[in-house]
């Protein structure tokens, strides 16, 4: 699923980040979502969020079930 689209990520969701350190190279990370940080409905380079591990990073893809 897109991660572009705030509607598509809830606390809890499993979903790939590009953190910022790698916002160059695209290497993406695994997590599950602890906060969303962006308020906007919809955000052109993906939406913010935070890790339960406490890595930040926007999302590329929410994995589904």
């Amino acid at each position: 699923m897109d991660g572009q689209l705030r509607a598509n990520i809830k606390i809890g969701s499993e979903v790939n980040i590009v953190l910022k350190k790698d916002q160059r190279n695209g290497t993406l990370t695994h997590g599950f979502v602890k906060d969303i940080l962006t308020s906007a409905p919809k955000h052109t380079h993906g939406i913010k969020v935070r890790l339960e591990d406490g890595q930040v990073g926007r999302v590329k893809e929410v994995i589904e079930d």
